[in-house]
């Protein structure tokens, strides 16, 4: 075991906080009980730059302030990408960190293991190790961008941190040493886990007008929550496309005649709205500039288009939401961990195990599919079945697999 060890953990991009933040903090406490310290050195690349998809979240998460901005920003797939090797490249060399800690299936995650497997310190060819938190996913569609990240990402790493079994078979399959897979549950989980007493603190609802105001000891609808969905898209297949993206927002007007839609927006996806005339489909909140002294007058007969939301607010309404419908990873597996009915808007999920045992089903993008689908999914009772290490100790298990590298 290293006396002493200097990771470089990476985030760039609005996921990556939520599976980075809990390993934060098991650093934290390692250092805390043992002889042997590591140096941590966050890392964010910028991929994702607006306020509420970037700022807003460090905040949430109480995560501490980046040691090193690259600041890239939006750009193509190669340039962004391109842009991120360059960047860290000069990171790697001034730091030497004994491990490069990347995590899921971003531009930013695949630009710097790339850039730490190709690395020299020395004449003998020394680098640094490289961790991929979330690893061995695949939703077996190399049209996805991100299934291309996560696939070049797994054969370059050192340490392959598995969610679910799913990824064991997968790497298995594609020839991956099994003494690099450690599955050691979800990190994204152990934040949901963390936070979900924060969110119930949350005025999200009450801005909105969701929430029953009464006063009234006697009355049954005492802060009861008024029903809604929650809709979130960003996938450019779904959004990029002018026809798959009308369809989709067609069929969620249908879904909306019998309960509000509420769609904390991308601002990537707000500007392909625009650019498709899709607004009047809309009617468009701003949260951020709206005076949060007064309540928010949502629309019954339009899609609610809302700002983006910080981490606690989103967590809150996902939470109390009667479905969420999502082309999002991520959220499949928290709604799976909440017991909240989700309708995933893609053909294929890289996370089977949140329609194996979870709450989720995938509906794909025909519009008489979606509304049958989410019609389903609202006369559902679920039972809340975790899967298999989502005890919000993954963190844990990582920092006690990577200490005792020698």
């Amino acid at each position: 075991m290293n006396q002493n060890m200097k990771i470089v953990l990476v985030v760039g991009a609005r996921p990556n906080f939520m599976k980075v933040a809990p390993i934060i903090s098991a650093i934290k406490r390692h250092n805390s009980t043992s002889k042997q310290h590591i140096q941590s050195i966050l890392v964010h690349t910028g991929q994702h730059y607006d306020k509420m998809m970037s700022d807003a979240f460090f905040t949430d998460l109480d995560l501490p302030k980046p040691d090193i901005f690259l600041g890239v920003g939006s750009a193509s797939q190669a340039v962004q990408t391109a842009e991120i090797m360059k960047q860290f490249e000069q990171v790697v060399i001034k730091e030497k960190p004994d491990l490069v800690m990347v995590a899921g299936d971003v531009n930013s995650t695949v630009a710097c293991a790339l850039v730490a497997s190709k690395i020299s310190y020395d004449s003998n060819g020394k680098r640094p190790l490289i961790a991929h938190v979330e690893a061995g996913l695949r939703s077996l569609d190399r049209t996805m961008p991100e299934e291309i990240n996560r696939i070049l990402t797994d054969h370059i790493s050192d340490f392959l941190f598995i969610t679910e079994e799913s990824g064991i078979k997968n790497l298995k399959k594609e020839g991956i040493s099994e003494d690099k897979i450690f599955f050691v549950g979800n990190t994204m989980i152990d934040t949901l886990y963390a936070f979900r007493n924060v969110a119930d603190k949350s005025q999200i609802l009450r801005r909105l007008g969701l929430k029953n105001n009464t006063h009234n000891k006697n009355s049954k609808k005492q802060n009861s929550v008024v029903s809604y969905a929650l809709l979130t898209l960003h996938r450019p297949s779904n959004v990029d496309n002018d026809h798959v993206f009308s369809n989709i927002i067609h069929a969620m007007k249908e879904v909306g005649k019998d309960l509000r839609i509420l769609f904390p927006a991308h601002p990537r996806t707000q500007n392909r709205i625009k650019e498709f005339g899709l607004q009047y489909h809309f009617e468009y909140i701003d949260t951020d500039r709206h005076n949060k002294n007064k309540n928010i007058i949502l629309s019954d007969n339009k899609i609610n288009l809302i700002s983006p939301l910080g981490y606690i607010d989103f967590l809150c309404l996902m939470k109390n939401a009667k479905m969420v419908l999502t082309d999002s990873g991520g959220i499949q597996e928290e709604t799976t961990c909440l017991g909240i009915p989700c309708v995933t808007l893609r053909e294929n999920t890289e996370r089977p195990v949140t329609i194996t045992q979870g709450t989720n089903v995938l509906a794909g993008i025909d519009k008489d599919q979606i509304i049958k689908t989410s019609n389903e999914q609202l006369q559902k009772k679920f039972k809340k079945n975790i899967p298999k290490f989502w005890d919000g100790k993954a963190a844990e298990r990582i920092i006690k697999i990577i200490s005792k590298v020698k």
